[in-house]
């Protein structure tokens, strides 16, 4: 209760007027579009949303916490999505959102692919799957493999009360392993990797234009 408490001053507090004006997923990515891209060059980050817009600089982790957040303000479950790729690939997170019974999902990318999702989708997997073309290696070679089911950042906070997820002043690398390691889902088997055709060189060239 305590807990509950403080976030609702947090949320009342003027570090976070910003979002509250952020009423649809369409105006959160908006917004997160605005945030340039943290590059990480002091060392990795996973900052709270708090420290995210004072530093004004977010990954796709630190994006969707924002984005969780704005929409947590508006009265929707704060709920990411981790999408697994093969060793030597990034993982990326969406946050997840639901509307007239479809799923969409808002990114934090520096990248002209992996971003915003219209819902559309009539579960996690479809939307993750959408995905799935635009994930590859300078070599063409496809890398997206897994996908969690939605992840739910109040039910975390519940079993974590040592890091608050929405202000925390320290990195939360507990948040970041906890969804790591949520259950996940295989995007195709076996068979289906060895068939893959390696992206072209024209969606190869297109996966490069960054945003920052």
């Amino acid at each position: 209760m305590q807990k509950s408490l403080e976030n609702k001053n947090i949320l009342k507090s003027k570090a976070f007027k910003k979002l509250a004006r952020l009423n649809s997923p369409k105006k959160i990515q908006d917004f997160l579009d605005t945030i340039p891209i943290n590059k990480e060059r002091g060392g990795e980050t996973c900052t709270s949303p708090l420290v995210t817009l004072r530093h004004n600089k977010a990954h796709c982790m630190e994006g969707a916490l924002v984005a969780a957040l704005a929409l947590k303000m508006h009265g929707h479950r704060p709920l990411l999505m981790d999408l697994k790729a093969t060793p030597g690939d990034y993982d990326h997170v969406v946050t997840l959102f639901k509307k007239d019974g479809y799923w969409g999902g808002i990114t934090k990318t520096n990248h002209a692919v992996l971003r915003y999702r219209e819902p559309i989708y009539r579960d996690v997997r479809e939307l993750a799957a959408s995905y799935f073309h635009e994930y590859f290696l300078d070599n063409g070679r496809k890398t997206l493999r897994e996908y969690s089911e939605p992840f739910d950042l109040d039910s975390w906070q519940q079993k974590n009360q040592h890091d608050n997820w929405i202000s925390s002043e320290n990195d939360l690398w507990d948040l970041g392993a906890a969804l790591d390691s949520s259950k996940h889902h295989k995007l195709l088997n076996k068979k289906q990797i060895a068939g893959l055709r390696r992206a072209d060189d024209l969606e190869i060239k297109a996966g490069k234009i960054t945003e920052w």
